[in-house]
């Protein structure tokens, strides 16, 4: 016979709901993904304005329950500009570089 040590009432809603340690769904994660989801069936039962509202709610609640990542992206973001706005600049340059050989090509086959 075995011997069990008696578990804190934490452990065993844990246990029954088989999550991680430290990873217990909030009602906000419940609420956020809720009105995600409605946001989701209303857009496509073609109600837009609804679906709109309901899934920006629900994002809203997410930004609000992740404030210290939304934080630190929001610092980060004039280096992500800056990245994009050189690739932006690369591919300008590309276009405007098959231009210039489309251009050659056009008068070296209408001559």
């Amino acid at each position: 016979m075995q011997v069990v040590p008696p578990m804190k009432y934490e452990e065993v809603e844990q246990a029954q709901s088989g999550a991680p340690q430290g990873e217990r769904l909030s009602w906000m994660d419940v609420a956020a993904g809720g009105a995600l989801l409605a946001g989701g069936l209303l857009l496509l039962a073609g109600k837009k304005r609804a679906g709109t509202v309901v899934g920006a709610a629900g994002a809203a609640l997410i930004l609000f329950e992740q404030r210290e990542m939304v934080e630190q992206h929001w610092k980060q973001l004039p280096s992500y500009i800056d990245r994009v706005q050189g690739v932006v600049g690369q591919v300008q340059e590309a276009v405007e570089e098959m231009e210039e050989k489309r251009e050659k090509l056009h008068t070296l086959l209408h001559r």
